[in-house]
């Protein structure tokens, strides 16, 4: 069985596709006898690594290093001789509709894989009059997907209220090896300059508008020097001054791991949310969440891991950064570790998916059986 990948969401810098897209990468090689190659725009033609293929694209301004394809043509004739037995497409572009053409020549199922919510992006970047378009678009190109997978429940609803078919919730995971309680570095503080009773969130993700990270800094100026927001990101625009410590640029996942781990809960605003990776790689960590109630976040933070501010407004974000510290904040971090190891890890995902790939490739259930080995 030979599966292939192709999205513009993969870049050195990007985020929670790209995570997706390496980790299962790395899932289905120890875990299967399958064949993956990904498809992604670069500088130049090439083959990065074995089954990693770039085609050349121009940057797309102000991205994080993203590039956008003009023509579908050069993609197209990519996957029809890389000739996989299933496509999947990672964004909802001009590579979608280049998949989707491969997908015809090469009669193989084509996936589209829901990962950002394109219709609330545009009408929160240039209005609700964006909104009916977007989704007369959304719904012609999904439609015409074999099968459509969204990684919440949200996502799911949003697709099927836009008339789009063929829809199944397909949760992400997290590498609960490598973002562990393990990795608390109590140098942290005193790196920042931090008490020992200074309470330390962080949030950590690229800088982007519907990330509401305005409103987050607002909320910790109005609560003062008791708490401390540490921000780290690619092209964050903020200054590192009172109780804001800013780090604009890429960090590793064991960089991550270790930021993660040091401080006493994740803080996150983002209100458009269409699974939020960052939020299970906090809980992972073994640190509770303040998140906004919207978007696909209340599906992962419930009372026992965290709290759920009613809006991104900066009150009412202070309000539940306030409460979350009126109770046990150790007991909350280690139920919220319990939580992944029970529900949210790679293999648990990526096991669910590759029974939904099997299932397109032959539905008479045969090739599972041949494509298919134990894990070690």
């Amino acid at each position: 069985m030979h599966l292939s990948d192709i999205t513009m969401f993969y870049a050195p810098e990007s985020g929670g596709v790209r995570r997706y897209l390496d980790a299962k990468r790395q899932w289905l090689a120890h875990n299967t006898l399958c064949r993956h190659s990904l498809l992604a725009p670069g500088t130049r033609n090439t083959q990065d690594s074995p089954g990693v293929f770039t085609l050349a694209a121009p940057p797309l301004p102000f991205s994080n290093g993203y590039r956008f394809p003009i023509r579908r043509g050069p993609w197209i004739r990519k996957l029809v001789e890389l000739a996989p037995d299933l496509i999947e497409a990672g964004d909802p572009y001009r590579l979608a509709g280049a998949a989707l053409a491969a997908g015809r020549q090469l009669n193989v199922p084509v996936v589209g894989f829901y990962h950002s919510d394109l219709p609330r992006l545009l009408a929160k970047r240039l209005g609700e009059r964006a909104l009916p378009a977007t989704q007369a678009y959304v719904r012609r190109l999904y439609r015409s997907f074999d099968q459509v997978l969204t990684p919440s429940r949200t996502m799911h609803d949003h697709l099927i209220e836009m008339g789009v078919e063929r829809v199944a919730v397909q949760p992400l995971g997290v590498d609960a090896e490598g973002f562990h309680p393990r990795n608390r570095d109590p140098h942290l503080r005193r790196q920042l300059g931090l008490s020992a009773h200074t309470h330390l969130l962080i949030f950590a993700g690229r800088y982007a508008r519907e990330k509401n990270l305005e409103q987050l800094v607002h909320a910790f100026k109005s609560l003062g020097p008791r708490y401390h927001l540490l921000l780290v990101g690619p092209d964050m625009p903020f200054a590192s001054t009172g109780n804001i410590s800013c780090f604009s640029h890429f960090f590793s996942a064991p960089e991550l791991a270790r930021l993660l781990a040091s401080a006493d809960a994740l803080a996150h605003a983002g209100d458009n949310e269409t699974f939020g990776l960052i939020v299970l790689e906090a809980m992972a960590s073994g640190i509770p969440v303040v998140g906004v109630e919207a978007g696909a976040i209340p599906e992962l933070v419930n009372p026992a891991v965290g709290a759920l501010a009613r809006s991104s407004a900066p009150g009412h974000l202070a309000e539940a950064i306030e409460a979350l510290f009126t109770r046990d904040v150790a007991g909350m971090g280690r139920e919220a570790r319990r939580q992944i190891e029970a529900h949210w890890t790679w293999d648990r995902a990526f096991s669910q998916l590759f029974q939904t790939y099997c299932r397109l490739i032959d539905p008479t259930g045969l090739s599972h059986e041949n494509s298919q080995r134990a894990s070690a």
